[in-house]
């Protein structure tokens, strides 16, 4: 051990013995000695055997402070699985499993450990209809103030019934007291489960995610007192286009009312309809995705705006930059200092998971990735709103970022890539080691 990081009791004890033993040799003469010498040589042995067998597979490494005094290497370093992976501009939720991805957001965006971040209620929803589930979010501001959570069709998951214990819901006051809202078809024993963990819960039946979709709307209208005049049209038929919505919903009170390949199914029609004509109506996808024809008959209903883009990159991107100046919707971002949330391209539950990423914190709309590559299109926009400052970085802003998925899906190169995107620049181009951080 390092004399450097030795307790001085310990040190104290050292030098006690090592005095004793030597007036011990001066008192005996030679045969003092070579007793010494051989006790010197046992304890040489005894130490190594005990090094040795520290080298095997059963050695227990200290974790934490003890770790650090020790001079052993910290368990954080070792290889074992983490939830979250930070660099200094972006947090990774390292999971591609979309319960515990979702359970882990909830961790994050709720810890639990005041009353004021802990949750009035939680939407549970389950895995079998993403665009069921991408409805559900727009319960995740009013009026639970919570995550969304995965549940199955005929069972309650253990990391979902463990995260709704550690988050005892307060109950939204806003709502009776409900705690728990169960949205889409789910069996009896579902309810049962959660009914037995003693929570007030509420249930927005159905299999059709348009039908779901309007009674979410009408569901929010009746506890809020107020029905939204604005609403977003995605295509039940393209998640990929349709899924950057889920962040703005998460967000603020307009709902998702779904249209398909068919038209425009009746249940969106009645949805549209309680507004009178007076919808204002955002359509996400060009006419490839919504064609002409639906929108011309959506147009009955009120004003249509469509925000449209050739990929869904780039309609994720469209999104975030979009804002209606007469409305107010739309997070019309343009400028530094704000958040992202990045997911891979075409992973529906983990895109629906991280929602909450929206709501509390840095407000972050969702960007596409790819596995291995970060698209042209994002890198463009992200560095088009890069943070610069003029004298020192201390001046903010700063852009930060989510992203959610394990290393198997998107390679540590990628977050590594947008980390160095989002840092903070000199505007004169000096970088970080440069020591001309200070205007004369």
């Amino acid at each position: 051990m390092n004399e450097a990081w030795m307790p001085a009791r310990q040190m104290n004890n050292r030098d006690t013995r090592q005095n004793r033993d030597a007036a011990m040799a001066a008192q005996n003469g030679s045969m003092g000695n070579r007793k010494y010498v051989m006790r010197a040589i046992c304890w040489g042995v005894l130490f190594s055997c005990l090094l040795l067998a520290g080298c095997g597979s059963t050695m227990t490494v200290s974790s934490g402070e003890a770790a650090f005094y020790a001079g052993e290497p910290l368990v954080s370093e070792q290889a074992v699985h983490s939830p979250w992976i930070a660099t200094k501009n972006m947090t990774r939720i390292n999971t591609d499993d979309h319960v515990k991805a979702a359970v882990t957001i909830s961790r994050t965006v709720w810890p639990g450990h005041i009353d004021e971040q802990r949750p009035n209620g939680v939407v549970l929803v389950p895995d079998e209809q993403w665009a069921t589930a991408m409805a559900a979010a727009d319960l995740i501001h009013f009026p639970n103030n919570g995550p969304l959570l995965y549940i199955k069709t005929d069972r309650l998951p253990e990391e979902t019934r463990s995260e709704l214990l550690r988050l005892k819901p307060k109950g939204a006051p806003d709502n009776k007291g409900v705690q728990v809202i169960v949205v889409g078809k789910v069996d009896g024993a579902v309810m049962n489960e959660v009914k037995k963990l003693g929570l007030k819960m509420d249930v927005i039946a159905g299999d059709k995610p348009a039908e779901v979709a309007a009674a979410i709307d009408d569901y929010y209208a009746r506890v809020s007192k107020e029905r939204p005049m604005s609403v977003i049209i995605v295509s039940s038929d393209e998640p990929a286009y349709a899924l950057p919505a889920v962040n703005w919903i998460a967000h603020m009170q307009e709902p998702v009312l779904y249209v398909n390949k068919q038209g425009i199914p009746q249940a969106t029609a009645d949805a549209l309809a309680k507004r009178r004509k007076k919808a204002v109506m955002y359509i996400l996808g060009s006419e490839n995705i919504i064609p002409r024809e639906v929108t011309d008959e959506l147009a009955v209903f009120g004003r249509v705006e469509r925000i449209a883009a050739a990929t869904p990159v780039e309609q994720a991107i469209a999104f975030a930059q979009y804002k209606d100046k007469k409305t107010g919707f739309g997070w019309g971002i343009a400028t530094p200092g704000h958040n992202f949330s990045f997911v891979k391209e075409g992973n529906e539950w983990l895109a629906i998971a991280q929602a909450p990423f929206a709501h509390l914190g840095k407000h972050a709309p969702l960007l596409w990735v790819q596995r291995d590559q970060v698209p042209m299109a994002v890198y463009d926009y992200v560095q088009s709103i890069r943070p610069y400052y003029e004298h020192s970085p201390v001046e903010g802003p700063y852009n930060a970022a989510w992203l959610t998925g394990a290393e198997m899906s998107v390679v540590p190169r990628i977050q590594s890539e947008l980390d160095a995107l989002l840092e903070i620049q000199a505007r004169s181009g000096a970088g970080h080691g440069s020591t001309h951080h200070h205007s004369s």
